[in-house]
């Protein structure tokens, strides 16, 4: 049986974490919950956390839909979270880390900044295999399909699972009845979502977030998570680009 951890970085009482979490349980997986006590939303792989005496308050937590699933609430991002856990902090290490399911797609080379990838990948670094899954579920969503988003990213853990260790995958849902089919997609050139600078003096400023179309790029992840399919890219965390520098 494979040990799976899951998190997020909506935080531990995040619905789309509660229901990758039982599609998990449902598939026969040993599972261990490790989310953030509070919204850590844009932590990319960030391993800040909020410490006393240099310790990293963790809680243990009962979640009313999964009782007999160890859980815990972490004071710092997932990506500190996905770290300490490789390193044994909830137990044996993990052989995958799943994370989400995020509030909210991610897609394009700006899941850079992705809390939700940034857990993945940091799990993937430290030796095991990891997924990102996120809903996308717009600005002004009528239903959250979280199950459905679970249960799609639980069915591609075989795929996953024939790779080598350290592969991560993202995986993206669109949030409708009837996906149309499962398609690898290529990353957009940045995403769906950005930050404008919406207000600012010499003493601070002000963000405000801006929803892009989804039709960027021929079949890249935001085009066909927008076609209403199931977008899985492969990534890596950080690779080297050879520069050939004219050196003296």
């Amino acid at each position: 049986m494979s040990r799976v951890l899951i998190t997020n970085d909506d935080g531990i009482e995040a619905p789309g974490l509660c229901a990758l979490a039982e599609s998990a349980v449902r598939a026969g997986l040993e599972v261990t919950i490790a989310a953030p006590a509070a919204q850590s939303s844009g932590s990319s792989a960030s391993i800040m956390a909020t410490e006393t005496d240099g310790r990293i308050e963790v809680e243990r937590r009962t979640l009313a839909a999964l009782p007999d699933v160890t859980a815990f609430a972490v004071h710092g991002g997932p990506g500190l979270i996905a770290l300490i856990a490789a390193r044994g902090a909830f137990g044996e290490p993990a052989d995958v880390v799943l994370s989400g399911v995020n509030h909210g797609a991610n897609v394009g080379r700006a899941i850079l900044h992705s809390g939700t990838v940034g857990a993945a990948l940091t799990g993937a670094l430290n030796g095991a295999r990891a997924m990102a899954v996120s809903l996308n579920v717009g600005m002004d969503p009528e239903q959250f399909r979280w199950a459905a988003a679970a249960d799609a990213a639980v069915s591609l853990l075989p795929e996953l699972m024939a790779r080598e260790a350290g592969t991560t995958i993202n995986v993206n849902v669109p949030n409708i009845d009837q996906p149309r089919g499962i398609r690898e997609s290529p990353l957009a050139p940045f995403g769906i979502v950005q930050m404008a600078l919406a207000e600012k003096d010499d003493r601070y400023v002000r963000l405000a977030v801006e929803e892009l179309p989804l039709v960027a790029t021929d079949n890249s992840d935001a085009a066909s998570l927008a076609a209403g399919w199931i977008t899985v890219t492969g990534i890596d965390s950080v690779t080297e680009r050879r520069l050939d520098l004219a050196l003296s």
